[in-house]
């Protein structure tokens, strides 16, 4: 297998700010995803790269125009029904919404906040790839410092957890992209994309919208906006030279364990 870049957007409600205590109407989650979305779609045409969305069925249904359009160029998969809450009654549900909607068999699932869920759930759910762990120590939210860092299958389902580098298991993941810098984040990237053959990473699109106004650590929105879009082009534009941009849905029909 070549190398191979696999880049992914989880595209949901803009809820964040609840989990730090501040209300925020059910119109701003909606519409401060869809102006960094916006800015992602414009980015990747213009580099001309495959990416993968990972897509509430809430978000979807609220702009299905757009989601149509998308999905003639990019493969969807399912972020679970509602960004904010789950039930395993969801699994199913967004898949056929995102189904039918976009007319491709919905093949992958990422599980809100990279929350565990027994992989026999997602399976019997019709999925064929699973891609909801961050294999690192996260304080306060995970510890998966142990489990598998590169694919494996999980019965017929292959787990694609996002990458972090082999040794110390520094994440590849959307907040070590805003944090560190650019140079280190490509040399950990080179590091593990020798190493393992493919990178596995994951972006919001409100990330790269204007987010200062909400009560947010400083680390989550220390870039925001046009200064978060351009530190992606850059790295997009290096990570050109360093590998072929893939679907997850590409990548799990090549996978040979």
């Amino acid at each position: 297998m070549n190398k191979s870049i696999l880049l992914s957007f989880d595209v949901e409600e803009f809820d964040i700010p609840e989990e730090y205590g501040q209300k925020i109407e059910e119109r701003a989650k909606f519409e401060v995803s869809l102006e960094g979305l916006k800015a992602v779609l414009v980015l990747l045409e213009k580099l001309d790269i495959k990416a993968t969305f990972f897509m509430t069925a809430n978000f979807a249904m609220t702009y299905p125009s757009l989601v149509i359009k998308m999905a003639e160029k990019y493969e969807i998969a399912s972020h679970g029904f509602y960004h904010g809450s789950f039930e395993t009654e969801d699994l199913k549900k967004s898949r056929k919404v995102l189904s039918e909607l976009t007319g491709q068999q919905i093949s992958g699932f990422r599980m809100a906040r990279l929350k565990f869920l027994e992989d026999c759930y997602i399976e019997e759910a019709g999925y064929k790839y699973n891609s909801s762990m961050n294999p690192t120590y996260l304080p306060g939210r995970y510890n998966n410092f142990f489990k598998p860092r590169t694919a494996y299958y999980s019965n017929t389902l292959l787990n694609i957890p996002v990458s972090v580098t082999p040794l110390i298991r520094f994440p590849l993941f959307w907040l070590s992209f805003k944090n560190f810098p650019l140079f280190l984040i490509k040399f950990a990237s080179k590091f593990t994309l020798n190493n393992d053959r493919y990178l596995s990473l994951y972006y919001h699109p409100w990330e790269f919208a204007s987010i200062g106004e909400y009560q947010l650590p400083a680390y989550v929105k220390r870039l925001d906006g046009e200064a978060m879009l351009s530190r992606l082009e850059r790295y997009l534009t290096w990570l050109k030279t360093q590998g072929e941009f893939i679907e997850f849905g590409e990548f799990q029909r090549q996978f040979k364990q």
